[in-house]
This record gives structure tokens, sequence and C-alpha cells, in this order.
């Protein structure tokens, strides 16, 4: 663990940008309970190698929804998704979606979408 936290150390973080619809629109649909864990996640999961497909992150079949290419999924039994773009220039993180998959459904700011 010390290791993972010296190579985190010596990285610089990304910087995490919020579409606007995420906060006023995407957030507001979810339990206010939970909005401490997804902006927990999102900055764990996020800052640091965003691009590293791992068990809960992976890219998206392309054309995906909000041109995310990104997703990762966390939570009670998964139930939370963030879909989300890279840029590398800008050394940033776009967070474009902020949703619940609800049974089969994938429902964001009160709409289902497709992914």
């Amino acid at each position: 663990m010390a290791r993972i936290m010296a190579i985190m150390a010596r990285q610089r973080p990304y910087t995490l940008v919020y579409a606007n619809a995420t906060v006023k629109d995407h957030l507001r649909m979810i339990d206010t309970q939970y909005h401490a864990l997804i902006r927990e996640k999102i900055d764990e999961h996020l800052q640091f190698e965003p691009a590293v497909e791992t068990r809960n992150r992976k890219p998206l079949r392309q054309p995906a929804a909000f041109e995310a290419r990104w997703e990762i999924r966390f939570g009670p039994d998964n139930r939370f998704r963030v879909l989300y773009d890279i840029d590398e220039v800008e050394h940033q993180v776009l967070v474009l979606a902020i949703g619940e998959k609800v049974q089969e459904r994938f429902v964001v700011g009160g709409k289902e979408i497709m992914l």
C-alpha cells in the first residue's frame, strides 16, 4: 500500500471537470445519502490513471451516450455509473454523466439512457 501511495504522490493528478448537467440535473435525481459516496469514488477512481481498465472501469463501445468514452461502476450492487472522457492535452477528466442502474435500466437525470 505504501508503494502505491508513493507512486500516486509522484503522479500529477488529473483535474476533474464536471459538465453542468451532472451537478444540476443528474445528482439531483439520486438520493442525497449517496452524494458523498459518489464524489469520493469519482475522486478515488479518476484522479490518477483514469484510462486504465479495471474490473469496474471500462471503455465504452462507440458511439456512447453523452459522447463518453469510459464508464466506472461503484456503490451498493454497482448501482452507480459515471460516464467520462479524458483530455490528455489538458490533463483533465471530463465527468459527463452520473446515473443509477435501476434493474436493467440506466437512468440519468430521470431519463432512461442506452449504454
